[in-house]
């Protein structure tokens, strides 16, 4: 009698191989998410905080206000505001330019066949708005405004 291999199965030796790239190929996902999401609240962060800016009765409150608008929606894209850096440019003056920078550092792992990404990368929004050249009570001149 000729024995044959029929009925047996080959190939079970590369499947830790393949789940070891399944885990590696999840982690990689995992980190560009995390990327991702951090520039989402950074983005958001940033807008809010020069909204608040240039709706502001006057100077000390506009910087108060922004900085309350970068917290609340750091906060709402459920991160502690304490861990974004974040800088107020520009004047409250009519037809002055204020710019919100909001960074967010994003921690990254090490992955094997990938490497590393970096310890650390930021995820980092600017947004940029005018005070109404047209508000009332205002300092300034409306000089930006051409008929």
């Amino acid at each position: 009698m000729i024995e044959d291999d029929r009925g047996a199965v080959a190939g079970w030796e590369v499947l830790p191989f393949g789940f070891l790239v399944f885990v590696v190929g999840t982690l990689l996902l995992a980190n560009a998410w995390g990327v991702v999401d951090a520039k989402m609240a950074a983005s958001a962060a940033a807008r809010e905080g020069a909204r608040a800016f240039v709706h502001a009765a006057d100077e000390s409150a506009a910087h108060s206000r922004a900085g309350g608008a970068v917290d609340d929606a750091l906060r709402g894209h459920g991160r502690s505001p304490g861990e974004a850096h974040t800088l107020v440019e520009g004047d409250f003056v009519r037809c002055g330019r204020v710019a919100v920078t909001v960074a967010i550092p994003v921690p990254t792992i090490g992955l094997p066949w990938v490497g590393g990404l970096g310890p650390v990368l930021t995820a980092r929004s600017v947004h940029g708005e005018l005070v109404d050249p047209l508000r009332s009570g205002v300092p300034g001149e409306a000089d930006c405004v051409r008929g």
